[in-house]
């Protein structure tokens, strides 16, 4: 039998939340009678498991896209519109006011069916697919950032095949009304689109740049979704420099983090959107290099960045109503469950 001993008192309340007590499989095998278990010597961040749908984010991403629908809008306007070497390219302010006053307010909602779609097919399994794996990866211990951006580059490549025939109802839908009338689609909403794309060019159709669309979305979940996780371990880690103020997991974190995640993943993705936007709506099969460097020898290689400020002033705010969304579906989530 082994002698008692008296261990410090040890106030449980005071530990950081988050933190669980790891014994060593030694100290454990050590043990032969009550009163003898070893003190706390080891303590070990541990993630908490996911205990949330796995469509949730796909709902948060519907909702962020309610709200930024008209800059994506203009966005695909503006990277489809061609315009002589010389001539000044339109602002984003300049499309939205040019289709209001032509069309009326409701037309820079046009595609909003779609969007949704992509949303509920893209988003949700790119963002169900990087909790599912984060979650496992956390077992363990806090998983590495390499790690973390190989499992949403996974999950990015996994949503964009997936969404691939959403998106190019969307970028059809918002660019119709530029296209000569004999050869518009005039798809009244996503699912007469979705139908009307698969019956009338079939798998080949669905699949239409399916390699851009995935490299985009495998760049897209890498610098979006990845680094937004990056963004507010880091700024939960550091306090500021000029105030020295520390953060808290709170909205103040998630809107700052995902305003960080939008403009590093707007400038990652930047070429491979221009060159998706222009395969999808474009009506003849050209391949991925003949467009690039078409655009590239008749508008130079700043092309790979057009609508650079349009995909910002969308993947920005976007970026922080999809996690601000995000985060609270997964708090009032929890609360219902627990």
């Amino acid at each position: 039998m082994c002698k008692r001993r008296q261990w410090p008192r040890i106030k449980l309340q005071s530990r950081p939340t988050g933190y669980i007590s790891v014994f060593s499989q030694n100290q454990i095998s050590s043990v032969s009678g009550a009163g003898c278990l070893p003190p706390l010597e080891e303590e070990r961040f541990q993630m908490p498991n996911s205990s949330y749908p796995f469509w949730l984010g796909g709902v948060a991403a519907s909702m962020a896209s309610s709200f930024t629908h008209p800059l994506d809008f203009a966005k695909v306007r503006m990277q489809t519109t061609e315009t002589a070497p010389g001539v000044k390219k339109p602002s984003i302010l300049t499309v939205l006011r040019t289709s209001v006053e032509q069309s009326g307010i409701r037309s820079v909602y046009t595609g909003l069916t779609a969007s949704w779609m992509r949303q509920m097919s893209y988003s949700l399994v790119r963002l169900g697919t990087y909790e599912e794996l984060k979650s496992r990866m956390s077992r363990d211990g806090p998983p590495s950032t390499l790690g973390l951006i190989a499992a949403a580059s996974f999950a990015g490549g996994l949503g964009g095949i997936v969404g691939n025939p959403a998106d190019i109802i969307l970028v059809r839908m918002t660019s119709d009304s530029m296209r000569p009338p004999e050869k518009r689609y005039g798809y009244s909403n996503a699912v007469t689109g979705l139908f009307n794309l698969a019956k009338e060019e079939g798998i080949r159709g669905l699949c239409r740049g399916l390699g851009t669309n995935t490299t985009r979305a495998v760049l897209m979940n890498a610098s979006q979704v990845g680094s937004y996780d990056y963004f507010k371990a880091t700024l939960l880690r550091y306090s500021g420099p000029v105030f020295n103020y520390q953060m808290k997991d709170n909205l103040l974190l998630h809107v700052s983090a995902s305003l960080l995640a939008g403009t590093f993943a707007t400038t990652v993705c930047s070429p491979a959107d221009v060159m998706r936007t222009r395969i999808m709506s474009s009506t003849s099969n050209a391949s991925l290099i003949h467009v690039l460097t078409s655009s590239i020898r008749e508008e130079g290689a700043r092309v790979l960045f057009k609508g650079w400020t349009p995909a910002f002033m969308r993947l920005g705010p976007n970026t922080v109503l999809l996690f601000v969304f995000f985060e609270q579906l997964k708090k009032g989530w929890k609360s219902m469950t627990v």
